[in-house]
């Protein structure tokens, strides 16, 4: 067992000792950081995607953990890794994943590089350093138990389940339901999405609906007899009108078309147009309520004798803060300070994994990557020198998770 101090407390040799670890593993980090930086895997590329599973499994093995692969034809393979400990211990699952939302090639235009401290490519933040910050933690926890690369000193975990998502930059439609399996017999969640830029972990996120409104009308010829037709495109436009002026309706929503597309020709009526709509929302009172709202406007559209149908393409719950996920917010900023540094905690509007756990009532915390931002953009970035101190956090809080004494009251 890994020696403690009293009531959860991680003292300064052992932080020392994590972080010397870590520090010492820098230059290895450095280059498997390098090396899944330059694969191509967008969350479609399948063959991409598949290949870092394959690594991040072979890591994990390394590490004593067993491992279930949940294979899928047209997405990537979701990689678990599961690894016993004490049994008295709280069950921990972390979640990293493995897609991009870069298209092949980018890697070759973009590849891999660190100028002043500074590392580009793409995925470097989003979330490939995220994804090595959790194998190295739990690698550093390892060495910490006098155990070394995959021997067999105890963790102080009844189980920690390590889940390598192949889909999140799409929604996680393949991974969500391994995720709230796992989920629901879990006492903590950590998501190892990174840091803000300014270095902020993040307690809550907005959810997010996916939907795409398909219009069906009448096709006439706009010029000999318009009035026989009905137009798809215009009903699209006042729908478009009457979805934005929803935003701000509940606190905190935002609801934006982001595609609108239709017709054939411009002397024929359309008949058919197709929107894509954005929703997110604090609160999943107020998501719902948008929802409602969003299926009103579509069973009564603007333009007599037209069609609406409206498909769901994806959702995310929000990530609302539980009570229980404070007392991790307080685990995280103790440590953050006995570390030398200050550390906050944030909203925000993007959705990720942490969204399913929250919502199943599982305590999450999320952001506990390093610190990197210009997320999904050319400009993605990672700043090095946050590598060592923020695998370092991230092993301490587990370690002092393992030892609160409040923990195991939190199991569903």
């Amino acid at each position: 067992m890994i020696p403690g101090g009293p009531h959860g407390e991680v003292g300064a040799p052992e932080l020392a000792r994590l972080g010397a670890t870590i520090a010492a593993d820098e230059p290895a980090f450095l280059r498997d950081l390098e090396a899944l930086v330059g694969v191509d895997c967008g969350s479609y590329t399948k063959d991409g995607v598949d290949e870092i599973g394959r690594w991040t499994a072979t890591f994990l093995e390394h590490l004593g953990a067993s491992l279930v692969i949940h294979p899928n034809e047209s997405l990537g393979d979701t990689v678990v890794g599961t690894i016993d400990g004490d049994p008295a211990g709280p069950r921990v699952l972390l979640i990293g994943h493995l897609d991009t939302v870069f298209p092949v090639g980018t890697a070759a235009e973009r590849p891999f590089r660190i100028e002043e401290g500074i590392a580009h490519g793409p995925g470097v933040t989003d979330m490939k350093s995220g994804l090595l910050s959790g194998l190295y933690a739990v690698r550093a926890l390892r060495t910490l138990a006098g155990s070394g690369e995959g021997g067999g000193a105890t963790l102080p975990f009844a189980r920690l389940t390590f889940v390598a998502n192949p889909d999140e930059e799409i929604g996680s439609p393949v991974s969500t339901p391994v995720i709230r399996e796992l989920a629901r017999d879990a006492d903590v969640c950590l998501v190892l999405e990174c840091a803000r830029a300014n270095g902020d972990i993040v307690s809550s996120r907005k959810g997010n609906l996916g939907l795409t409104a398909t219009i069906r009308g009448r096709a006439a010829h706009a010029g000999v007899e318009p009035e026989k037709g009905r137009s798809a495109i215009l009903a699209a436009a006042r729908l478009t009108v009457a979805l934005h002026d929803l935003n701000d309706r509940w606190p905190g929503v935002t609801v934006n078309v982001g595609v609108l597309e239709g017709g054939t020709r411009p002397n024929v009526v359309a008949e058919r147009a197709r929107l894509e709509v954005d929703v997110r929302a604090v609160t999943r009172g107020s998501l719902e309520a948008a929802e409602a709202a969003i299926r009103d406007l579509a069973a009564a559209p603007a333009v007599p004798d037209v069609a609406i149908e409206l498909e769901e393409t994806g959702r995310h719950w929000p990530m609302e803060k539980l009570e229980p996920s404070g007392r991790l917010v307080e685990l995280a900023v103790a440590i953050a300070g006995q570390l030398g540094f200050e550390l906050r905690e944030a909203a925000t509007g993007g959705a990720s994994d942490a969204n399913t756990t929250a919502g199943l009532g599982v305590p999450t915390l999320d952001g506990l990557g390093p610190i990197g931002g210009l997320d999904h953009s050319p400009g993605e970035y990672l700043e090095v020198a946050s590598i060592v101190p923020r695998t370092t956090l991230l092993a301490g809080l587990l370690l002092a998770i393992s030892r609160d004494p409040g923990v195991r009251g939190w199991r569903p």
